[in-house]
Protein backbone atom coordinates (compact mmCIF):
# COMPACT_ATOMS: atom_id res chain seq x y z
CA UNK A 1 0.00 0.00 0.00
CA UNK A 2 2.61 2.47 1.00
CA UNK A 3 4.88 1.54 -1.96
CA UNK A 4 1.74 2.60 -4.19
CA UNK A 5 0.88 5.55 -2.42
CA UNK A 6 4.53 6.67 -2.78
CA UNK A 7 5.00 6.08 -6.05
CA UNK A 8 1.81 7.95 -7.47
CA UNK A 9 3.31 11.03 -5.50
CA UNK A 10 7.35 10.23 -5.34
CA UNK A 11 7.84 13.81 -4.61
CA UNK A 12 6.48 13.61 -1.27
CA UNK A 13 8.06 12.83 2.01
CA UNK A 14 7.16 10.18 3.83
CA UNK A 15 7.15 10.42 8.20
CA UNK A 16 6.90 7.69 10.23
CA UNK A 17 7.20 7.02 13.40
CA UNK A 18 10.55 4.74 13.30
CA UNK A 19 12.24 3.68 10.43
CA UNK A 20 14.67 1.11 10.47
CA UNK A 21 16.30 0.53 6.80
CA UNK A 22 17.35 -3.11 7.60
CA UNK A 23 14.01 -4.66 8.20
CA UNK A 24 12.55 -3.21 4.94
CA UNK A 25 13.05 -3.02 1.33
CA UNK A 26 16.12 -1.82 -0.55
CA UNK A 27 14.06 0.45 -2.25
CA UNK A 28 12.91 2.01 0.91
CA UNK A 29 16.62 3.58 1.25
CA UNK A 30 16.11 5.73 -1.46
CA UNK A 31 12.90 7.41 -0.20
CA UNK A 32 12.90 10.52 1.83
CA UNK A 33 11.79 9.26 5.49
CA UNK A 34 11.34 11.45 7.81
CA UNK A 35 10.65 9.80 11.52
CA UNK A 36 9.65 11.53 14.73
CA UNK A 37 11.64 11.38 17.57
CA UNK A 38 11.40 7.95 18.46
CA UNK A 39 14.06 7.08 16.28
CA UNK A 40 16.82 8.19 18.12
CA UNK A 41 16.19 5.83 20.84
CA UNK A 42 18.39 2.63 21.20
CA UNK A 43 18.11 0.18 18.48
CA UNK A 44 16.99 -2.57 21.11
CA UNK A 45 14.41 -0.18 21.99
CA UNK A 46 13.00 0.51 18.40
CA UNK A 47 12.72 -3.24 17.65
CA UNK A 48 10.40 -3.74 20.62
CA UNK A 49 8.18 -0.71 19.23
CA UNK A 50 5.02 -1.83 21.79
CA UNK A 51 7.34 -0.87 24.76
CA UNK A 52 6.55 2.79 23.24
CA UNK A 53 3.10 2.73 22.75
CA UNK A 54 2.35 5.13 25.10
CA UNK A 55 4.81 8.13 23.18
CA UNK A 56 2.98 7.20 20.01
CA UNK A 57 0.17 9.59 20.29
CA UNK A 58 2.70 12.68 21.31
CA UNK A 59 5.21 11.67 18.59
CA UNK A 60 3.21 12.01 15.45
CA UNK A 61 1.33 15.70 17.25
CA UNK A 62 4.94 17.06 17.27
CA UNK A 63 5.48 16.24 13.30
CA UNK A 64 5.23 19.78 11.42
CA UNK A 65 3.23 19.98 8.37
CA UNK A 66 2.79 23.98 7.96
CA UNK A 67 4.55 23.79 4.74
CA UNK A 68 1.93 21.51 2.96
CA UNK A 69 -1.03 22.16 1.21
CA UNK A 70 -2.14 18.17 1.18
CA UNK A 71 -1.15 15.42 3.45
CA UNK A 72 -2.38 11.84 2.85
CA UNK A 73 -2.25 9.05 5.94
CA UNK A 74 -2.16 5.77 4.99
CA UNK A 75 -2.48 4.40 8.75
CA UNK A 76 -4.34 1.72 11.22
CA UNK A 77 -2.69 3.35 14.13
CA UNK A 78 -1.96 7.13 15.31
CA UNK A 79 -0.70 8.75 12.10
CA UNK A 80 -4.04 10.10 11.42
CA UNK A 81 -3.26 12.23 14.70
CA UNK A 82 -0.82 14.51 13.20
CA UNK A 83 -1.64 18.35 13.27
CA UNK A 84 -2.23 20.78 10.48
CA UNK A 85 -2.79 24.08 9.72
CA UNK A 86 -6.04 25.41 8.57
CA UNK A 87 -4.34 25.91 4.71
CA UNK A 88 -3.79 21.93 4.89
CA UNK A 89 -6.19 19.36 3.79
CA UNK A 90 -5.79 16.07 5.55
CA UNK A 91 -7.18 12.83 3.83
CA UNK A 92 -6.52 9.65 6.10
CA UNK A 93 -6.65 6.41 3.74
CA UNK A 94 -7.38 4.08 7.35
CA UNK A 95 -6.79 0.38 6.92
CA UNK A 96 -8.68 -0.13 10.06
CA UNK A 97 -8.98 1.94 13.26
CA UNK A 98 -6.70 0.02 15.96
CA UNK A 99 -7.60 -3.57 16.74
CA UNK A 100 -5.85 -3.28 19.79
CA UNK A 101 -7.99 -0.40 21.39
CA UNK A 102 -11.06 -0.81 19.37
CA UNK A 103 -11.83 -4.95 20.18
CA UNK A 104 -9.38 -4.90 22.68
CA UNK A 105 -11.18 -7.97 24.39
CA UNK A 106 -10.40 -10.33 21.56
CA UNK A 107 -7.50 -9.10 20.41
CA UNK A 108 -5.55 -9.32 23.36
CA UNK A 109 -7.09 -13.13 23.96
CA UNK A 110 -4.56 -14.52 21.50
CA UNK A 111 -1.78 -12.96 22.59
CA UNK A 112 0.81 -14.13 25.06
CA UNK A 113 0.20 -11.14 27.55
CA UNK A 114 2.05 -11.52 31.05
CA UNK A 115 -0.45 -10.63 34.09
CA UNK A 116 0.97 -7.44 34.80
CA UNK A 117 0.82 -6.53 31.28
CA UNK A 118 -3.09 -7.35 31.75
CA UNK A 119 -3.22 -5.29 34.75
CA UNK A 120 -1.63 -2.08 33.43
CA UNK A 121 -2.95 -2.34 29.43
CA UNK A 122 -6.70 -1.80 29.77
CA UNK A 123 -6.06 1.49 31.78
CA UNK A 124 -3.98 2.68 29.08
CA UNK A 125 -6.06 1.44 26.17
CA UNK A 126 -8.93 3.14 27.76
CA UNK A 127 -6.80 6.40 27.64
CA UNK A 128 -5.50 5.86 23.57
CA UNK A 129 -9.23 5.20 22.79
CA UNK A 130 -10.15 8.70 24.22
CA UNK A 131 -7.05 10.06 22.27
CA UNK A 132 -8.31 8.44 18.88
CA UNK A 133 -11.43 9.29 18.47
CA UNK A 134 -10.43 13.16 19.20
CA UNK A 135 -7.43 12.71 16.64
CA UNK A 136 -9.94 11.10 13.96
CA UNK A 137 -11.66 14.64 14.18
CA UNK A 138 -8.46 15.87 13.19
CA UNK A 139 -8.89 14.55 9.57
CA UNK A 140 -11.26 15.87 6.42
CA UNK A 141 -11.76 12.82 4.68
CA UNK A 142 -11.68 9.28 5.24
CA UNK A 143 -10.95 6.25 3.24
CA UNK A 144 -11.49 2.45 4.45
CA UNK A 145 -10.24 -0.05 2.40
CA UNK A 146 -13.87 -2.57 2.73
CA UNK A 147 -16.91 -2.05 3.58
CA UNK A 148 -16.35 -3.86 6.83
CA UNK A 149 -13.36 -0.87 7.51
CA UNK A 150 -16.32 1.75 6.42
CA UNK A 151 -18.40 0.15 8.96
CA UNK A 152 -15.81 -0.01 11.50
CA UNK A 153 -14.61 3.87 11.51
CA UNK A 154 -18.70 5.20 11.84
CA UNK A 155 -18.93 3.11 14.76
CA UNK A 156 -15.38 4.30 16.20
CA UNK A 157 -15.15 7.36 15.09
CA UNK A 158 -18.68 8.75 13.87
CA UNK A 159 -17.13 9.64 10.47
CA UNK A 160 -18.35 8.37 6.94
CA UNK A 161 -15.89 7.25 3.95
CA UNK A 162 -15.21 6.50 1.08
CA UNK A 163 -14.31 3.00 0.12
CA UNK A 164 -11.05 2.14 -2.23
CA UNK A 165 -9.78 -1.07 -2.67
CA UNK A 166 -6.26 -1.96 -1.54
CA UNK A 167 -4.48 -2.49 -4.75
CA UNK A 168 -3.06 -5.76 -6.31
CA UNK A 169 -0.39 -5.84 -8.51
CA UNK A 170 -2.49 -8.67 -10.90
CA UNK A 171 0.72 -8.57 -13.27
CA UNK A 172 3.06 -10.16 -11.33
CA UNK A 173 1.24 -13.36 -11.03
CA UNK A 174 0.68 -15.56 -14.01
CA UNK A 175 -2.40 -17.28 -15.24
CA UNK A 176 -2.00 -21.22 -14.57
CA UNK A 177 -4.21 -23.54 -16.14
CA UNK A 178 -2.33 -26.68 -14.14
CA UNK A 179 -1.99 -27.53 -10.46
CA UNK A 180 -0.66 -29.99 -8.08
CA UNK A 181 -2.02 -31.75 -5.28
CA UNK A 182 -1.33 -29.41 -2.58
CA UNK A 183 -3.44 -26.90 -0.71
CA UNK A 184 -1.37 -23.48 0.01
CA UNK A 185 -1.32 -20.26 3.13
CA UNK A 186 0.79 -17.48 2.77
CA UNK A 187 0.59 -15.43 5.70
CA UNK A 188 2.25 -13.82 8.84
CA UNK A 189 1.97 -16.49 11.77
CA UNK A 190 0.74 -14.36 14.39
CA UNK A 191 -2.22 -15.13 16.57
CA UNK A 192 -5.18 -13.38 14.76
CA UNK A 193 -4.52 -14.94 11.40
CA UNK A 194 -6.05 -18.19 12.60
CA UNK A 195 -3.26 -20.30 10.86
CA UNK A 196 -4.44 -22.57 14.08
CA UNK A 197 -7.63 -23.48 12.23
CA UNK A 198 -6.23 -24.62 9.70
CA UNK A 199 -3.33 -26.98 10.80
CA UNK A 200 -6.12 -28.47 12.66
CA UNK A 201 -8.15 -28.93 9.77
CA UNK A 202 -5.63 -30.60 7.84
CA UNK A 203 -4.32 -32.61 10.52
CA UNK A 204 -7.83 -33.87 10.12
CA UNK A 205 -8.13 -34.87 6.32
CA UNK A 206 -4.53 -35.77 5.77
CA UNK A 207 -3.83 -33.64 2.99
CA UNK A 208 -0.84 -31.84 1.91
CA UNK A 209 -1.28 -28.11 3.24
CA UNK A 210 1.81 -26.14 2.31
CA UNK A 211 2.17 -22.62 4.69
CA UNK A 212 4.69 -20.04 3.37
CA UNK A 213 6.11 -17.03 5.84
CA UNK A 214 6.79 -16.87 9.06
CA UNK A 215 6.06 -15.51 12.94
CA UNK A 216 6.15 -15.74 16.29
CA UNK A 217 3.38 -18.87 16.08
CA UNK A 218 5.28 -20.60 14.05
CA UNK A 219 7.29 -23.12 16.86
CA UNK A 220 3.45 -23.74 18.49
CA UNK A 221 2.21 -24.01 14.99
CA UNK A 222 4.89 -26.78 13.94
CA UNK A 223 4.55 -28.42 17.23
CA UNK A 224 0.53 -29.04 16.55
CA UNK A 225 1.05 -30.08 13.14
CA UNK A 226 0.63 -33.29 11.37
CA UNK A 227 2.93 -35.06 8.88
CA UNK A 228 0.73 -33.56 5.84
CA UNK A 229 1.18 -29.97 6.76
CA UNK A 230 4.41 -28.27 5.80
CA UNK A 231 6.59 -24.74 6.99
CA UNK A 232 8.33 -23.16 3.98
CA UNK A 233 9.71 -19.99 5.83
CA UNK A 234 10.03 -17.07 4.33
CA UNK A 235 10.39 -17.20 0.41
CA UNK A 236 11.07 -14.64 -2.42
CA UNK A 237 8.43 -13.22 -4.42
CA UNK A 238 9.21 -15.34 -7.31
CA UNK A 239 9.10 -18.58 -5.56
CA UNK A 240 5.75 -17.78 -3.42
CA UNK A 241 4.59 -16.78 -6.85
CA UNK A 242 5.63 -20.08 -8.15
CA UNK A 243 3.71 -21.87 -5.23
CA UNK A 244 0.76 -19.98 -5.90
CA UNK A 245 0.34 -20.92 -9.40
CA UNK A 246 1.05 -24.57 -8.27
CA UNK A 247 -1.82 -25.22 -5.67
CA UNK A 248 -5.09 -26.87 -6.06
CA UNK A 249 -6.67 -23.75 -3.47
CA UNK A 250 -5.48 -20.59 -1.26
CA UNK A 251 -6.78 -21.27 2.30
CA UNK A 252 -7.88 -18.08 4.00
CA UNK A 253 -8.63 -18.66 7.71
CA UNK A 254 -8.71 -15.81 9.33
CA UNK A 255 -10.48 -12.55 9.35
CA UNK A 256 -9.53 -9.69 7.64
CA UNK A 257 -9.79 -5.87 7.36
CA UNK A 258 -9.50 -6.81 3.20
CA UNK A 259 -7.27 -9.44 2.38
CA UNK A 260 -3.99 -9.01 0.18
CA UNK A 261 -3.08 -12.38 -0.38
CA UNK A 262 -6.03 -14.42 -1.26
CA UNK A 263 -6.42 -11.34 -4.79
CA UNK A 264 -3.14 -12.56 -5.59
CA UNK A 265 -4.25 -16.19 -5.71
CA UNK A 266 -6.93 -15.35 -7.88
CA UNK A 267 -4.13 -13.24 -10.21
CA UNK A 268 -2.75 -16.73 -10.68
CA UNK A 269 -6.49 -18.27 -11.61
CA UNK A 270 -6.37 -19.87 -8.11
CA UNK A 271 -9.87 -20.42 -6.02
CA UNK A 272 -9.83 -19.22 -2.59
CA UNK A 273 -11.52 -21.26 0.63
CA UNK A 274 -12.14 -18.55 3.09
CA UNK A 275 -13.83 -17.49 6.32
CA UNK A 276 -16.77 -16.28 6.02
CA UNK A 277 -16.40 -12.44 7.65
CA UNK A 278 -14.03 -9.10 6.61
CA UNK A 279 -13.03 -8.66 3.92
CA UNK A 280 -12.82 -11.95 1.96
CA UNK A 281 -16.82 -11.33 1.57
CA UNK A 282 -16.19 -8.66 -0.97
CA UNK A 283 -12.89 -10.24 -2.75
CA UNK A 284 -14.36 -14.39 -2.94
CA UNK A 285 -17.42 -14.83 -4.99
CA UNK A 286 -18.99 -17.70 -3.88
CA UNK A 287 -18.34 -20.70 -6.40
CA UNK A 288 -16.62 -18.01 -8.87
CA UNK A 289 -13.66 -17.74 -7.42
CA UNK A 290 -13.83 -19.48 -3.96
CA UNK A 291 -15.67 -21.30 -1.30
CA UNK A 292 -16.81 -20.32 2.10
CA UNK A 293 -16.95 -21.73 5.58
CA UNK A 294 -18.94 -20.47 8.02
CA UNK A 295 -17.84 -21.00 11.28
CA UNK A 296 -14.20 -20.05 12.78
CA UNK A 297 -13.89 -23.62 13.68
CA UNK A 298 -11.16 -26.23 12.47
CA UNK A 299 -14.31 -28.47 11.29
CA UNK A 300 -16.27 -25.80 9.37
CA UNK A 301 -13.07 -25.53 7.42
CA UNK A 302 -12.11 -29.17 6.91
CA UNK A 303 -16.10 -29.48 5.66
CA UNK A 304 -15.46 -26.89 3.00
CA UNK A 305 -11.96 -28.96 1.93
CA UNK A 306 -14.15 -32.15 1.85
CA UNK A 307 -16.16 -30.81 -0.62
CA UNK A 308 -14.24 -28.58 -2.82
CA UNK A 309 -14.14 -29.65 -6.99
CA UNK A 310 -11.48 -27.83 -8.42
CA UNK A 311 -12.84 -28.76 -11.78
CA UNK A 312 -15.51 -26.69 -10.89
CA UNK A 313 -13.65 -23.51 -11.02
CA UNK A 314 -12.40 -22.08 -14.61
CA UNK A 315 -8.53 -19.91 -13.72
CA UNK A 316 -9.42 -17.00 -16.67
CA UNK A 317 -12.96 -16.54 -14.99
CA UNK A 318 -10.88 -16.12 -11.39
CA UNK A 319 -8.76 -13.71 -12.93
CA UNK A 320 -10.96 -11.37 -14.58
CA UNK A 321 -12.86 -11.27 -11.50
CA UNK A 322 -10.21 -10.22 -9.44
CA UNK A 323 -9.35 -7.43 -11.98
CA UNK A 324 -11.28 -4.85 -10.50
CA UNK A 325 -8.75 -5.08 -7.56
CA UNK A 326 -6.00 -4.41 -9.51
CA UNK A 327 -3.16 -1.65 -9.06
CA UNK A 328 -4.30 0.49 -12.22
CA UNK A 329 -7.66 0.55 -10.63
CA UNK A 330 -6.63 1.67 -6.97
CA UNK A 331 -4.39 4.65 -8.76
CA UNK A 332 -7.07 5.91 -10.64
CA UNK A 333 -10.24 6.06 -7.64
CA UNK A 334 -7.54 7.16 -5.34
CA UNK A 335 -6.10 9.90 -7.53
CA UNK A 336 -9.77 11.26 -8.58
CA UNK A 337 -10.54 11.21 -4.79
CA UNK A 338 -7.49 12.98 -3.83
CA UNK A 339 -7.99 15.47 -6.67
CA UNK A 340 -11.57 15.97 -6.02
CA UNK A 341 -11.32 16.75 -2.44
CA UNK A 342 -8.52 19.23 -3.00
CA UNK A 343 -9.83 21.22 -5.42
CA UNK A 344 -13.08 21.75 -3.45
CA UNK A 345 -10.71 22.77 -0.25
CA UNK A 346 -8.72 25.35 -2.30
CA UNK A 347 -12.01 26.69 -3.60
CA UNK A 348 -13.03 27.04 0.09
CA UNK A 349 -10.22 28.76 1.28
CA UNK A 350 -10.16 31.14 -1.88
CA UNK A 351 -13.94 32.35 -1.15
CA UNK A 352 -13.22 32.86 2.30
CA UNK A 353 -9.80 34.64 1.63
CA UNK A 354 -11.90 36.84 -0.66
CA UNK A 355 -14.96 37.72 1.54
Amino acid sequence: MLEVVHAMYPEAPVYTSIFLPEALPPAYHTWDVRPTFLNRLPVRVRQHHQWLLPLYPYAFERLDFSDYDLVISVTSAFAHGIITGSKTLHICYCLTPARFLWDYDSYIAREGVGRWARLILPVLVSRLRRWDRRAADRVHHFVGISRVVQQRIARCYQRNAEVIYPPTDMRRFKLSQEHSDYFLIISRLVPYKRIDLAVKAFNQLGLPLLIVGDGRDRRALEAMAAPNVRFLGRLSDEEAGRYLAGCRAFIFPGEEDFGIAPLEAQAAGRPVIAYAAGGALETVEEGVTGLFFHEATPESLAEAVARFDDSLFDPATIRNAAMRFDRQAFECRLGAFVHAKYRDFSAKHAEQASS
